[in-house]
């Protein structure tokens, strides 16, 4: 099973119980002309005005520096690269949901720009250079270790990046697969009405009752399902 399909199928049963959440996902933009947040939260349905006013003020705060912000997103497409049949944690804006989250939950503040710092620190030594700048084959030699971490803990140096990816994989996780990018990678197709027949033929004979003719060719022939029904003063069904 590929590394991705695997994230996918944990993911179905986890979601819910995700270490981090926000009811806004993956709503912020930047303007890239102007540098200006874009607060595609107001139309969202059930928020209220004291809801909307913490999204303004999350959104305006600016936490993360240009160069955390390239390398969040280097680890969010490590974590979810595009495939031929979806695209990329990048191309779902999850390092904007990302910093909303770290932002909404100052919490996360100092333990995710820690971790970023661990991750140059890292890459420092080992390759004199920070994570962004190293080649593919660098980036995943540190991401191997923090994200398939030896069992037997004979490297406790790496406890810190250890936790922070597990961190950053989570969100990436739940931001990706709360836009509707991620539905369609799930094969999520929403509701749709369900056919009914009636009641099974075998189920009537038992209670020994069947349909009226009329009755059975008004309410159950699929080609007037979405004819509304009328009835006259008596309460007699017309159609």
């Amino acid at each position: 099973m590929k590394r991705r399909d695997s994230l996918k199928y944990m993911l179905v049963g986890t979601i819910a119980g995700a270490t981090v959440t926000s009811t806004t996902s993956c709503k912020t933009e930047i303007d890239d002309a102007k540098g200006v947040v874009k607060d595609n939260t107001k139309n969202l349905y059930g928020r209220i005005p004291s809801e909307i006013e913490h999204d303004d003020k999350v959104n305006v705060e600016t936490y993360f520096n240009e160069h955390e912000m390239l390398t969040i997103a280097t680890l969010c497409d490590i974590i979810l690269p595009a495939t031929p049949s979806a695209g990329s944690a990048t191309e779902a804006k999850v390092p904007d949901f990302i910093e909303f989250i770290v932002k909404d939950l100052p919490g996360n503040k100092l333990p995710f720009r820690g971790g970023l710092m661990w991750l140059d620190t890292e890459a420092n030594q080992r390759f004199e250079k920070r994570f962004i700048d190293c080649t593919p084959e660098q980036e995943i030699e540190i991401i191997d270790d923090i994200a398939y971490p030896d069992p037997d803990g004979e490297k406790p140096e790496m406890a810190p990046g250890i936790k922070f990816f597990n961190q950053i994989r989570n969100l990436t996780m739940t931001g990706y697969y709360t836009t509707k990018m991620g539905f369609e990678d799930l094969g999520v197709t929403s509701n749709f009405a369900n056919v009914w027949d009636g009641v099974p033929e075998e189920v009537l004979a038992n209670h020994d009752v069947d349909y009226d003719p009329e009755w059975l060719a008004k309410c159950v022939d699929q080609s007037k399902r979405n004819d509304i029904a009328e009835w006259d003063e008596e309460g007699n069904l017309l159609t």
